[in-house]
């Protein structure tokens, strides 16, 4: 076994895993990693399955002593990352050493970064989850955001992980300011005139600075209700944009509450929402209008990237040789 140990906790730093699904109809949130890509190809680089709980940092990262030999993947937001002061690399695995000093600055691409550990953290599962949902003390560790001082084991002994994995350059997100989301209208885009859908469709929304785990505001044309803007609470999924009385939409996200009473004009596809995630207050983004096939497709094919990515993964090295870096990539023939 290892150990982590929090120095600095940085701004709203929690630890995260896909969330509690199956439990909204008891009114338990979901919670769960905020970027599933990011959260998923940190995993899989160092050998854990996808799913195993992250440390998710928040526009200012953490400090961290990392009191084991093993592996980590730094993936997400680019905050800086340095291991014992020097400059550590994305998007791969890295091996580090009993004693080693993780530490990160503010984000400077994207908003949130995740960090997994070789054999995953030794948090208890609470309703089939080890995720934080700071708002009900509920999950990760002590149910709250990580704090200086706190100590979290690390399963070494579990750890699959091997030097060098890595993803290639191309598969790697980028995180622009501006970005077109794609939606489905609905559930209650019939509380709207055409008129109005089309000013939702056609106009930027700047997210204001109430953007948190729970959702987005946006700042943008008001969208006024030809009925509504209160119907009988129902279900909330995570993309979901309610429209309330004062007609600025609200983009529904990982700590959202499990029913509510606004109309849904849209909901974000899957495949954009990782997107969101890295998004913060003063970005812009443009809603475009999909069908519900157009988005089963686009989820269909966010997974199988993912897929691609795991093999590429399995299958790929990096082999380094003084100061020169060689690619491998094994094939079974």
């Amino acid at each position: 076994m290892g150990v982590i140990k929090i120095i600095k906790p940085g701004l709203y730093t929690t630890v995260q895993d896909k969330g509690r699904i199956g439990f909204q109809r008891y009114g338990i949130p979901v919670a769960g990693a905020m970027d599933d890509f990011s959260f998923r190809v940190a995993n899989i680089l160092v050998g854990n399955d996808e799913n195993e709980a992250v440390i998710e940092a928040t526009f200012l990262g953490p400090s961290i002593q990392l009191n084991f030999d093993g592996f980590i993947a730094i993936t997400g937001a680019y905050m800086d990352p340095k291991i014992n002061e020097t400059k550590a690399k994305m998007w791969r695995s890295l091996k580090v050493e009993k004693g080693d000093i993780l530490e990160f600055s503010g984000a400077t691409k994207g908003l949130r970064t995740y960090i997994a550990f070789g054999g995953g953290l030794d948090i208890s599962e609470i309703l089939n989850s080890k995720s934080t949902y700071v708002r009900g003390a509920l999950g990760g560790f002590k149910g709250r955001k990580l704090l200086t001082d706190d100590e979290i084991i690390v399963n070494v002994s579990k750890s699959n992980a091997e030097t060098g994995k890595y993803i290639p350059p191309g598969c790697i997100p980028v995180y622009p300011k501006e970005v077109n989301v794609r939606v489905i209208l609905g559930p209650q885009d019939d509380h709207f005139s055409s008129e109005v859908i089309e000013t939702f469709l056609n106009s930027p929304y700047k997210i204001t600075a109430e953007a948190d785990r729970m959702g987005y505001r946006l700042e943008g044309p008001t969208l006024s209700h030809v009925k509504g803007p209160d119907i009988i609470s129902d279900g909330i999924a995570i993309g979901s944009v309610q429209v309330p009385g004062h007609g600025f939409p609200i983009v529904m996200m990982a700590d959202r509450q499990t029913t509510g009473g606004y109309t849904k004009i849209a909901t974000v596809v899957s495949a954009d929402l990782p997107y969101l995630a890295q998004m913060g207050p003063g970005d812009i983004m443009h809603f475009q209008r999909v069908t519900i096939e157009e988005g089963q497709d686009l989820y269909i094919q966010y997974e199988k990237n993912i897929d691609n990515i795991k093999i590429r993964v399995e299958n790929s090295n990096i082999i380094q040789e003084d100061t020169k870096v060689y690619s491998v990539r094994i094939r079974e023939i």
